[in-house]
């Protein structure tokens, strides 16, 4: 199948890391739909925010959003999945790509992805694992690109397109190490910050 009408579901933790693969991919003839998908992300605020960039982003770009599901801070601390895994970070990467995955042949994409690859702070071989597990168990096409040569690059076409750009991966765990943690919580109300 030529590239040009490949359709990929893009799992998209936010929108400064779908800048670059946005922009590589639809220099390669890929017909690109952006997946909100992250359970991980903490507090409420917080994933309210990170959707709200991800559709302005999608708007900037012409590349469709789609989030289906709503705040379930709850899968990601649930302990049944918690037990199966070494680290909080490998369920993560599972429940995500799992559900992409899933959702991705269900919608009758060709192949999926995540933006996750682009980050050079995440486990780049644990995501590629749990990417291929879910590939096999729902017999969908992982599409699989190093994109973490351009994470500067698309960190900047963020400041330039005007994005919130976080200060950690999202997680509760990694919002309590943040040293940005009460610039996070500034601004709203209710919030232990």
């Amino acid at each position: 199948m030529s590239k040009l009408n490949e359709k990929l579901f893009l799992h998209t933790c936010c929108a400064p890391c779908a800048e670059w693969p946005i922009f590589l991919l639809s220099g390669e003839g890929f017909q690109t739909t952006l997946f909100f998908y992250n359970p991980n992300i903490h507090p409420k605020f917080e994933w309210d925010r990170r959707l709200q960039t991800l559709h302005k982003l999608g708007d900037i770009k012409g590349v469709p959003v789609i989030s289906d599901t709503a705040f379930e801070q709850e899968k990601w601390t649930n302990e049944k999945w918690i037990k199966k895994y070494e680290s909080r970070c490998e369920m993560c990467y599972d429940l995500r790509m799992s559900n992409t995955a899933r959702e991705a042949k269900e919608r009758g994409f060709d192949s999926f992805s995540t933006t996750l690859l682009v980050s050079i702070y995440q486990n780049h071989d644990a995501i590629i694992e749990a990417a291929n597990r879910a590939s096999q168990r729902f017999s969908i096409p992982f599409h699989y690109v190093d994109f973490r040569d351009g994470f500067r690059k698309g960190q900047q076409m963020a400041r330039e397109d005007g994005l919130y750009r976080q200060k950690y991966c999202g997680c509760i765990c990694s919002l309590d190490e943040s040293e940005y943690k009460e610039k996070i919580y500034a601004g709203f109300p209710g919030s232990p910050g």
